[in-house]
């Protein structure tokens, strides 16, 4: 991939890491996604070839380089399957809040061990009565002495099982207007007292990336565990959501990509009526479609992933990117598991794997429909 805002160190590297993953990823994928977890073995192979945080600043274990290189990550870990993208979450998602809105302390406390993998992060902000409206949310933290006493829970958690540290978001204030000022951010570790975990869920898709429930029963987060200001929760989470959503468009743009190159690969040798039915023209018409709007999306993301290293703020464009590319993955994993006819309904395809864990692009990072709330609040309407 010919990528307008990647050097020859960033192809270095991805070619490293792909012969990484096809040692370390490629033959055990299915065991993981049979045993519906990914080894925390893994993530600490990741951190040890450098592969984890790669942003975070020297001083703190990280390479301190562009984000070009998180995005080299997300593309090939994609293209090993979705299921991984608990490993994009911790990257580009969570470390980042620590990176921004940490004091030195915490910085010296929490981001070496996120580089070598042996602390994994997540965020817990979805609740069962709140996903998309997050200034709702019921989880509560009350300042008592040197520890805030968090009580509530949260569901759909990514890393939700292997996370040793947790950002929670949560109100510190239930009675300030308008609601979402009284949101603040906790970072919970594990162990912490009246700190559970619930079931792992058990997901259509997905099978071996952990996503679980987890509790707060008057849990005990030391007053130091506050990240950033009281207050300024919901401006952090609003800040950081282009790069999440752009994460998400990201994966399923190579999704797409990776779904059409295996099809190609099929219909060629895949015969019907005496020559392969790449022969048909309603096929390669199909086909033909399916390239074009992979094209398009492609030509679109990259030029935002060059604007967003620049620092431009482009959230219209990646709200655009995040429904639409999701969306055209899904139409891409229908289409293609179509045309492999019965053969594309067994697990043994890995068309199969892709049509079930596609959907859900859609919904997670914010739901397709709350995207175009932005697009056309933007848009002065």
């Amino acid at each position: 991939m010919n990528h307008p805002y990647l050097n020859e160190d960033h192809d270095i590297y991805r070619k490293a890491l792909r012969k990484f993953l096809e040692k370390e990823a490629l033959p055990y994928f299915e065991k993981w996604e049979e045993d519906r977890i990914i080894p925390r073995s893994f993530w600490e192979k990741m951190g040890k070839q450098g592969f984890l945080c790669p942003n975070v600043e020297e001083k703190y274990g990280g390479s301190e380089v562009d984000w070009g290189f998180s995005v080299v990550i997300n593309e090939e870990l994609e293209r090993v399957g979705t299921s991984l993208v608990g490993i994009g979450l911790h990257n580009d998602i969570c470390v980042p809040y620590i990176t921004s809105y940490g004091t030195v302390e915490q910085k010296q406390r929490w981001l070496p061990k996120c580089v070598t993998g042996e602390t994994i992060t997540a965020i817990a902000m979805t609740e069962p009565g709140a996903g998309s409206d997050l200034a709702n949310l019921k989880t509560t933290a009350v300042l008592d002495g040197d520890h805030y006493v968090l009580n509530g829970q949260k569901t759909f958690i990514t890393n939700g099982i292997h996370s040793d540290l947790v950002i929670v978001a949560c109100k510190t204030d239930v009675k300030v207007v308008p609601k979402h000022k009284g949101i603040s951010l906790l970072v919970v570790e594990r162990g912490t007292t009246g700190f559970t975990r619930g079931k792992k869920l058990n997901k259509i898709g997905l099978h071996s990336q952990d996503t679980a429930e987890l509790i707060f029963e008057d849990c005990l987060v030391p007053k130091e565990n506050l990240l950033g200001q009281e207050g300024k929760g919901f401006l952090y989470l609003m800040d950081k959501l282009q790069q999440e959503r752009l994460v998400v468009a990201i994966a399923a743009q190579v999704a797409a990509e990776d779904m059409l190159e295996m099809t190609l690969d099929y219909v060629k040798t895949r015969e019907a009526f005496g020559k392969p039915i790449s022969k048909f023209q309603h096929i390669q018409f199909k086909l033909a479609e399916m390239a074009t709007d992979i094209e398009m999306g492609r030509t679109f993301i990259d030029q935002l992933i060059a604007k967003h290293m620049a620092g431009q703020e482009v959230v219209t464009q990646v709200s655009m990117a995040k429904w639409k590319l999701t969306e055209m993955a899904k139409q891409v994993a229908s289409d293609c598991m179509q045309l492999y006819g019965g053969y594309g309904y067994m697990e043994e395809y890995k068309i199969a794997r892709r049509f079930r864990d596609t959907p859900v692009s859609a919904i997670y990072a914010g739901t397709n429909e709350i995207m175009k709330v932005i697009i056309a609040k933007n848009m002065g309407l």
